[in-house]
């Protein structure tokens, strides 16, 4: 090799080594500050509720039932007809109590037929029994026929005794069947409509031991919220506060209420064992109960309402996400990151409510300042050349 050509490999080596350096230094020189992710102190509405399940029942629900056997003759109204308190409904056959009607009356005149009978034997035995003491005070007749005389006159008073009280049965019997009678016409005990009916036209109705349901009838003007509430929320909750719902099918419309009462029963109670061990886990819930007008029926008897009970709100309150909280101190204040130009400067403050998502701040923080919820630099950098492989996927 010529000198001349060593003299040319040994600057183009030169002139590499001080390119590598250029490129180092710039990429010391350009390399970007800490990044952070950020969210403004801002204004708004916040609230704090317990979320339930629950399911819309009619305010008032009464099963209208047969009280005496027979065939339902004739069924005056249909499924979701609107009736008026004391409206007839059904008929059932009426043949089988008027002939107990009939039966019973017939029985009351044999009872006072046979109560004349026995008056009118007392007055003969009592006109006897005065003969019997004239004579034996003329010593005209023997004792005997004087104490006979008694006797039938006793015996047939206690007997007229026996035929009042049998009437009275038998009035009373009559009472019974003209008021089974009556039960053959079933009328509307309340103003309502009619949700559900049990029995058709034409089938017979046997009623031995209980009533035999016939319809159901509901006030559906006003429609009662049963919420299932957790046993872990139940004891924040209590009667008076304000509640509202939405529809699984309106998740846009509130019905609002407030909240009347909270069973003291569990509503459900799912438990496991075994046998070889004590220790079950439970989940328990309480019935929460509320009422919403209905009106122009739109809602219906078992729909799903997704319900809040409201615990407390606040109007146009300083918040920040939950996300940006930090440390948690002893006197119940809270840190954050407030960002400060290009530095991320430590602060306490205090919180009020929060809805799990968004928190109060109470004091520490001015609106519009900015918090930080975390490093940018932190997250993974995307490659521009490949894309990376699904989940469980070969690369």
């Amino acid at each position: 090799m010529t000198r001349k050509r060593k003299i040319i490999f040994a600057a183009l080596a030169l002139l590499a080594l001080l390119g590598s350096g250029v490129a180092a230094q710039r990429t010391i020189l350009n390399k970007p500050k800490g990044s952070f992710i950020t969210a403004d102190a801002a204004r708004m509405d916040l609230e704090e509720s317990v979320l339930a399940t629950g399911t819309l029942k009619a305010f008032q629900t009464v099963t209208v039932g047969a009280q005496v056997s027979g065939q339902l003759k004739v069924l005056h109204v249909a499924l979701g007809d609107k009736v008026k308190k004391g409206q007839l409904l059904a008929e059932i056959d009426p043949v089988l109590q008027e002939n107990n009607l009939k039966d019973a009356e017939a029985q009351v005149e044999y009872l006072r037929a046979q109560k004349q009978s026995k008056e009118a034997l007392l007055r003969q035995y009592t006109l006897a029994l005065q003969r019997q003491k004239e004579m034996r005070a003329q010593d005209a007749s023997p004792v005997a026929d004087l104490e006979s005389a008694q006797a039938q006159v006793e015996s047939t008073r206690h007997d007229v005794t026996a035929f009042n009280a049998q009437i009275k049965k038998a009035l009373i019997a009559v009472d019974t069947a003209r008021a089974n009678l009556g039960y053959t016409r079933i009328s509307a005990p309340m103003d309502g409509v009619v949700i559900s009916i049990d029995t058709e036209q034409g089938q017979t109705v046997v009623s031995t031991q209980s009533a035999t349901t016939i319809l159901t009838l509901a006030d559906l003007d006003t429609m009662t919220v049963k919420a299932k509430i957790s046993e872990a929320d139940v004891v924040r909750v209590k009667p008076g506060l304000p509640t509202y719902f939405t529809l699984l099918g309106d998740a846009d419309t509130r019905y609002c209420g407030r909240l009347r009462a909270i069973e003291p029963g569990p509503a459900a109670s799912s438990s496991s064992g075994s046998s070889s061990s004590s220790s079950s886990s439970s989940a328990v819930y309480y019935y929460g109960l509320f009422e919403v007008p209905n009106p122009g029926a739109k809602l219906k008897v078992s729909m799903t309402a997704q319900v809040a009970v409201v615990l407390n709100q606040a109007r146009q309150a300083l918040c920040i996400p939950v996300a940006a909280l930090g440390e948690k101190l002893k006197d119940g204040r809270c840190t954050v990151q407030v960002l400060s130009g290009d530095k991320a400067l430590r602060r306490v403050i205090r919180t009020g409510i929060s809805n799990n998502v968004q928190v109060q701040v109470l004091e520490g923080l001015r609106d519009g300042e900015k918090v930080v919820l975390g490093d940018a630099s932190s997250l993974p950098a995307a490659s521009s050349g490949t894309m990376p492989p699904p989940p469980g996927g070969r690369h």
